[in-house]
C-alpha cells in the first residue's frame, strides 16, 4: 500500500509554467477529495494518472481553470473543447467553433494542460509532439484528449463524452442497425468522417449487446471513451498504451480470451484487417470503426490495404463474413442548437456478397438504388427524411449528398431542372396533344 503523490510527476524535459492569475469571469472550482490510494502492483491507466493529476494540483491556477473551462463546455453542451495558446477557449457548438473569452496566453495553457498528461505520456509529447488518453474527474465527467505542440505553444482538444451511454434511438439512427448485433460471427464497420459520431454508434451497440446477452464483450481503444456498466454481459475494456502495445497485437490475443464480441476503435492499418477479418471468421463478431466516406468505398478501402496477391482471399473473406456497414454524418439540425444523424445502411446479403467476391464493387451503388426490400437504406433517402420532417435544412443536407439535384428532387418530387408547371396549364396542354393526334390519325384514314 503506497498513497498516491501529492503532486504530479514531471517528465524529462518539462519546465512547469509559473501560476498566473485566473482570467476574469472565471470562478474558483470546488475542492476535490483526495485521490485514492493505490494497492501494490496496481499501475494506474491514462486516465486514472490524469484525474489523480488533477485533483492533487486543484490548487494550481491553471488546473482549477481548466476545470472550469471544462464544466462550462459540458454545461454548453459543446461536442469539444479547445484550449489553444495566443488564442480564446473555442466550443464547438452544433458544428460550429465559439470563442469563449479573450486570448490565453502560452505560459498560462501549458500550466492548464500539462498537469493533466499522465506522466507515461509525457515523454511521448516531448518526442512525437502529441499524445491521446482520456480524462475521467467525478466533477467534470469523462474526456477524451489530444495534446499537442503547435507553433504558438500548446493545443489541447477535450472531446466531451456523454455521461450516459446512448441508444440508437437517442442517437436518431435505423433501429433496423441493432439486427446485425444478433449474428454469432461476421464483421460489423462503422464509418464515416472523424468526429461525426462513429464512437457514439460503437457504444450504443455494445450497450444493447451489454443490455440483452451474457456474451463476453471485449474492446481495444485508444484510449477508452464510454466506459460500460456491469449489466447482464462480460464487458472487458482494454487501452492501447496502457493494457497492450497495439490494436493488432490485442487481437492476436483476444483469441485466447474466449470472448463472443470483439470491438476494435478503429482498423487503421493492413494488420489490425488481417487479425480482424481472421477473428470474424473464426466464430467472433467483430464491430469496428473506419474513416470512410461511404459503404461502397470502405469496402474497397479494405481491400486496397492489402498487396495484390491477397486482395482475392480478402475478398472471399468479406463476401461471406460482412454482416453491416453504417456510414453516418452529423450536420446542425434546423433550429441550428444540435446536431442530427443521417446514415447509409448497407446490410450483409448474397447480393452483395457475389459483387464482393466477384470485384465488382463498382455495381454496389446500383444494388443500393434497388435494394430496400433486402433492408438497404441510401444516404440520400436518409437525407430526404430528414428534410421532409424538418429536421434538417434542405440548403445543409444538399451540402452533404454528391448529387444535390438529385436530393432535392427526392423531397420535392420534381425532376432536376423542371419547374412546377399550374394544374390548368397541364389541362390545356393535355387537349392540345390530343387535337394534334386526332387530326394525324384522322388524316391517316383518309
Amino acid at each position: 500500500y503506497a498513497p498516491a503523490p501529492t503532486a504530479a510527476p514531471q517528465g524529462a524535459g518539462y519546465t512547469p509554467a509559473p501560476t498566473a492569475a485566473p482570467s476574469p469571469g472565471y470562478a474558483p472550482a470546488p475542492s476535490a477529495p483526495a485521490a485514492a490510494p493505490q494497492s501494490a502492483g496496481y499501475a494506474p491507466t491514462g486516465a486514472q494518472e490524469a484525474a489523480r493529476s488533477l485533483a492533487t494540483s486543484r490548487m494550481s491556477g491553471g488546473a482549477r481553470d481548466l476545470a472550469i473551462v471544462l464544466e462550462q463546455g459540458r454545461g454548453s453542451r459543446a461536442s469539444d473543447v479547445h484550449v489553444v495558446a495566443e488564442r480564446p477557449v473555442l466550443f464547438r457548438l452544433a458544428g460550429e467553433l465559439v470563442p469563449q473569452g479573450g486570448a490565453l496566453d502560452a505560459a498560462r495553457v501549458e500550466g492548464m494542460l500539462m498537469p493533466v498528461v499522465p506522466e507515461r505520456l509525457r515523454p511521448v509529447l516531448v518526442r512525437e509532439g502529441s499524445c491521446d488518453f482520456s480524462l475521467d474527474s467525478p466533477e467534470m465527467g469523462r474526456f477524451r484528449v489530444n495534446v499537442s505542440r503547435h507553433r504558438t505553444g500548446l493545443k489541447g482538444t477535450f472531446r466531451v463524452i456523454a455521461r450516459d451511454i446512448p441508444t440508437l434511438e437517442s442517437l436518431g439512427l435505423p433501429v433496423e442497425i441493432a439486427k446485425a448485433t444478433h449474428h454469432h460471427q461476421g464483421l460489423i464497420v462503422v464509418t464515416g468522417p472523424s468526429g461525426h459520431g462513429k464512437t457514439s454508434t460503437l457504444a450504443a451497440l455494445v450497450d444493447l449487446i451489454n443490455r440483452e446477452t451474457s456474451h463476453h464483450v471485449l474492446t481495444v481503444e485508444d484510449p477508452v471513451e464510454f466506459v460500460h456498466p456491469r449489466k447482464k454481459a462480460l464487458i472487458s475494456q482494454r487501452e492501447v498504451g496502457a493494457h497492450t502495445r497495439t490494436f493488432a497485437s490485442a487481437l492476436k490475443g483476444s483469441l485466447r480470451e474466449d470472448p463472443d464480441v470483439i470491438v476494435v476503435g478503429e482498423l487503421r492499418d493492413t494488420e489490425t484487417v488481417r487479425m480482424a477479418l481472421a477473428a470474424a471468421e473464426t466464430g467472433h463478431l467483430l464491430i469496428s470503426t473506419m474513416n470512410t466516406p461511404s459503404a461502397a468505398k470502405t469496402i474497397d478501402r479494405l481491400i486496397d490495404l492489402f498487396p495484390p496477391a491477397d486482395q482475392q482471399q480478402v475478398r472471399l473473406s468479406l463476401s461471406s463474413g460482412l454482416r453491416l456497414i453504417v456510414s453516418q454524418r452529423l450536420m446542425a439540425s434546423a433550429d441550428g442548437k444540435s446536431m442530427v444523424a443521417a446514415a447509409e445502411v448497407l446490410p450483409g446479403s448474397v447480393a452483395l456478397g457475389n459483387l464482393i467476391r466477384d470485384n465488382k464493387t463498382y455495381q454496389i451503388p446500383s444494388l443500393q438504388q434497388r435494394g430496400k426490400s433486402l433492408g438497404i437504406i441510401r444516404f440520400e433517402d436518409s437525407m430526404a427524411d430528414l428534410v421532409r420532417a424538418q429536421k434538417v435544412k434542405l440548403e445543409v443536407a444538399k451540402g452533404f449528398v454528391d448529387n444535390p439535384d438529385e436530393l432535392e428532387a427526392v423531397v420535392t418530387g420534381k425532376r432536376p431542372g423542371t419547374t412546377a408547371v399550374s394544374a390548368p396549364e397541364t389541362q390545356q396542354d393535355s387537349a392540345r396533344l390530343l387535337s394534334k393526334m386526332g387530326s394525324l390519325m384522322g388524316r391517316k384514314g383518309s
